[in-house]
């Protein structure tokens, strides 16, 4: 690569980092102005474009499949006599492990009580409400979330490791733009895929900084301030810069290991002692009921309101997502079949976050009817309790909470090493192996944007990261939804020549598209 191409390369860089700078410093010198501007993109985009949403994961959804079960499933992402770097065993752990988020933690409990206290329709605190809000939850984190990951994931390892084209998003759009994705389009194109994933990330960060605050209030009683919190963001940001920083990949596995053992632990261990039969009574009939009703769920707006503060938010949250866990499936999945790629990335880490929500939901609402209310009433005064008030109805309260905490910990420091790397690297021209300052660079960006996120926002710094995160999402999925057309045209191009070398070889004689 010549010196003037890398000096078109760092654009990416300087831009994001520009909105990245602009965005802190507005924080902190017009705190009120920056909150209110938020709220008012909030509203416009999800009174306006709320359906735009759904419809577009619908679309996603309709699209992965078609493309898995044509005969475009049959091509191989990398070359034709390439190998899956990974056993099957490795791969399905790797999917399983990419299945376990921060944002299960937080949500697992907190989110099924909130939708039987205040369901979109229906009477709360009935039995019907109980199951609908079970429903509610498999719809938000079940097959939807890993269909936005597999479109973005697709995208990433057929032109990366097909095409050999560099690991950036913009390389997805080659078959419409050619080489103009080295141009203004194509960096437009990454710098929005940064902007969303550094929001996305910023997200999870204030959500999981928030739930270590409550927790420790919770166990020890030291005072959840917003100060409190932003020294907690404080303290995950340095693990994980240091981590991506200095290439510590077995102290990474290592905490990788701990959390995929920790999440384990936690759900075997809740299944058995927070009421099985009651669990396994509660998922059976939301699984049934959520596959019934899947595409009546998918674009439901029966309650406009409910729909844009639950549904819509998730959507875009996980499109935040979708550049970054997206090249973690592609990596991984190196040398698969498209076929296995789509049905393995999307089957087997939404089934294990169905059956994690069903123990922990269910667990919840039986020690609800247990303790005569008392995990709503935690969740009542603060959702960020949840997990910690259900623990503390099992027994070893005094071991399990502490450990939960470590599980927070562990769930988003993984994400963050990565999205750290994938922003290094969509900075830097698509160089897989981006400098150290960068990724420190990176890694303090994410801290720093959250942290004035939370001291400005105060109580409400939730919400605050609630409207970044849609405002961010919202023109990366309209670059998802061309992406898709991109991705079938590569892939019909690439039939077609490979019929007419089949035709010349006089072994098929087939009427070419005019």
């Amino acid at each position: 690569m010549s010196n003037e191409q890398k000096a078109k390369d760092r654009s990416v860089l300087y831009v994001s980092a520009g909105i990245a700078l602009v965005f802190v410093a507005f924080s902190i010198i017009l705190p009120s102005q920056m909150a209110k501007g938020a709220n008012g993109v909030l509203s416009f985009l999800t009174t306006n474009f709320g359906w735009l949403y759904l419809i577009s994961v619908f679309v996603f959804t309709v699209f992965i499949f078609i493309i898995a079960l044509s005969r475009f499933g049959n091509i191989k992402l990398g070359l034709d006599d390439e190998k899956p770097e990974f056993t099957n065993f490795q791969w399905f752990t790797m999917l399983f492990g990419g299945g376990m988020g921060i944002g299960m933690v937080f949500w697992s409990i907190a989110e099924p009580m909130i939708h039987y206290m205040s369901p979109p329709v229906g009477q709360p605190g009935t039995p019907q409400a109980m199951h609908d809000a079970m429903r509610i939850v498999f719809n938000d984190f079940g097959i939807h979330v890993w269909i936005i990951y597999a479109v973005c994931g697709l995208a990433l390892a057929y032109f990366q490791y097909r095409k050999g084209l560099p690991c950036l998003i913009s390389s997805a759009f080659y078959p419409i733009l050619g080489d103009r994705i080295r141009g203004p389009i194509g960096k437009t194109i990454d710098v929005i895929a940064v902007f969303a994933t550094m929001f996305g990330v910023a997200t999870s960060l204030g959500l999981g900084a928030g739930q270590i605050a409550t927790g420790v209030q919770y166990i020890w009683g030291i005072k959840a301030t917003p100060g409190i919190t932003a020294i907690i963001i404080a303290i995950m940001t340095v693990i994980f810069t240091m981590a991506t920083v200095s290439g510590l990949h077995k102290a990474m596995q290592a905490v990788a290991d701990v959390k995929v053992w920790l999440s384990i632990g936690f759900m075997v261990f809740i299944f058995l002692f927070g009421g099985m039969v009651f669990i396994l009574n509660s998922f059976t009939h939301t699984l049934g009921d959520y596959i019934q009703n899947f595409i009546g769920q998918s674009l439901w707006m029966g309650n406009i309101e409910w729909t844009k503060a639950w549904p819509v938010f998730y959507r875009a949250w996980y499109i935040a997502w979708a550049a970054f866990v997206g090249q973690f499936i592609a990596r991984v999945s190196r040398g698969r079949t498209i076929r296995e790629f789509i049905l393995a990335s999307v089957f087997l880490p939404s089934g294990f976050c169905l059956v994690w929500i069903g123990i922990y939901g269910g667990a919840a609402f039986n020690l609800d009817a247990l303790s005569n209310g008392a995990i709503q009433a935690a969740v009542k005064t603060d959702v960020s309790t949840a997990l910690f008030a259900t623990l503390q109805h099992l027994p070893l309260y005094s071991i399990t909470a502490p450990l939960a905490i470590i599980l927070i910990i562990t769930s988003f420091a993984g994400a963050a090493n990565s999205a750290t790397y994938v922003l290094s690297m969509l900075t830097s021209g698509g160089d897989s192996n981006p400098s150290k300052k960068l990724c420190g660079f990176w890694g303090v960006t994410q801290g720093a944007v959250t942290i004035m996120i939370v001291l400005v926002g105060g109580t409400a710094a939730i919400k605050t990261l609630q409207t970044a995160s849609i405002a961010a999402a919202f023109p990366f999925m309209l670059i998802m939804l061309v992406m898709c057309y991109s991705i079938y045209k590569a892939l019909r191009e690439e039939q077609v020549k490979e019929e007419i070398v089949v035709s010349k070889n006089g072994e098929l004689k087939v009427d070419l598209p005019k």
